[in-house]
Formats: structure tokens, sequence, C-alpha cells
């Protein structure tokens, strides 16, 4: 059992990892840097702290590799309470951030790579060169809420397997639920109502705090609920 404990210890801590990363790279560098429909400007930021721009890219990076590895240590936890669901929320949060996010990333680096002065891109000027350089920030936009659209199935499921899990109370369930909700509503609410994306962020950002942010500080800190349970059912399993 304390192995069963330092594994949701250790998945906490790799999920808080992820969402310190991720937070930084979405919430801190592409949100001052680029500034939507304005070509100019977003170039300008990007060109003055390309490092930090290249910190974002590290950073996501860090964060989808970390995301492979908490998509396991997930269905070993809860594996015992349905397999199948088990593998197919694993499944979904593997596809979502460590597959298509990370293939997304190739997006974020041509919106520099465009504005970097390479001989062949000569024949463009410099104003198209802005508007491809916002272009390729615009796809990894929506490379991210396509990637947001598996990753609330992958809560969704997560949250039902966690309210059947007895070494967890069911509330960080429900949170779970409440956070693909927040990320359902954002993909199919930008590609379906454009004009609503910063209520849509805002949405996704309380119902994630709400739902991940709690389940991350009780592995971290409590790890598992009750033992006996657990115990049998994974020898079980």
């Amino acid at each position: 059992m304390k192995s069963l404990k330092s594994q949701a210890r250790l998945t906490g801590l790799l999920y808080l990892l992820v969402i310190i990363c991720a937070g930084f790279s979405q919430g801190y560098v592409r949100a001052n840097l680029v500034i939507p429909g304005d070509a100019t400007a977003t170039a300008a930021n990007i060109l003055e702290n390309i490092g930090l721009f290249r910190l974002g890219l590290a950073s996501d990076m860090i964060a989808f590799i970390l995301d492979a590895v908490i998509s396991v240590m997930l269905y070993q936890l809860l594996k015992p309470y349905s397999k199948t669901l088990a593998l197919a929320s694993s499944a979904l949060r593997l596809i979502a951030h460590p597959a298509i996010g990370a293939l997304n990333l190739l997006n974020h680096l041509m919106a520099y790579y465009v504005l970097s002065g390479a001989d062949f891109l000569t024949t463009f000027d410099n104003s198209q060169l802005e508007s491809l350089s916002l272009l390729f920030m615009d796809a990894h936009r929506y490379g991210y809420l396509i990637a947001g659209g598996f990753f609330g199935l992958h809560c969704l499921l997560l949250g039902i397997l966690l309210i059947k899990a007895d070494w967890i109370h069911s509330f960080f369930g429900w949170m779970m639920i409440v956070a693909a909700m927040g990320y359902l509503a954002e993909t199919f609410g930008d590609f379906l109502y454009p004009g609503n994306e910063e209520v849509l962020a805002w949405i996704v950002g309380l119902s994630a705090a709400l739902g991940e942010v709690e389940l991350t500080l009780f592995l971290l800190i409590k790890g598992i609920r009750k033992t006996t349970t657990v115990n049998s059912k994974l020898n079980e399993s």
C-alpha cells in the first residue's frame, strides 16, 4: 500500500509540473506575445522576446512528455474499477497532448521561423512574413482546441472512474466532469460559435482549476484515502 500511495503522489507531482509548464507557455508566453489580429505587433513581440518564445515551446514539450507518463500511471491506478474505461481514458489523454499537442508545436516554431530572415524567405516582404507568422500562431491555437476536445473526453471518463474508485472521494470525480464540460465547451464553442473566445477561455480556466488542480493537490498531499479495498481490487486485477 505504501507503493500505491507513492505512485499516487508521484502522479500528483507530475501533474503539478504539467500544470506549471502548460500554464507558463499558454497563460504567460503566448498570452503576452500574441496580439490577436495584429500581425505586426505579434511579430515584434516574438523577435524581441525570442528566448521567452523558445522557452514556451520547450515548456510545452516537457508538459506533453510528462502527460504520456501520467496517462500510464492513471491507467494503473484506475484499471481495477474498469479496464475498458481506464484504457479509453488514457488513450484519449495520449492522443490529446503527447500526440496532437506535440505535433502542434510545429506551428509555434514556424511562427518564429518565417521571421528568422532565412535566405529563401527574401521573396516575401515584411508584412507578408508577419501575416504568415500570425497565421501559424492562429493555427497553433486551433490545434490546441482540437487537442482540448480529446482531453475533455479524457477528463469525462477520468471523472467517472474516480467516482467509482474507493481510494478517493467521489467529489474529485464530479469536479473532473466539470473540467470536462469546460474543455468541451471551449473546443466546440470556438468552432461552432466564434467570437466568444474570451468568455470560453475563462470558463475552461475556472473549470480546470476546480477539477485538475484540486485532483492534483489531493494526489500530491494525500495520495489515497483508503487502503484495504484498493489492495484487494489491485490483487484481483
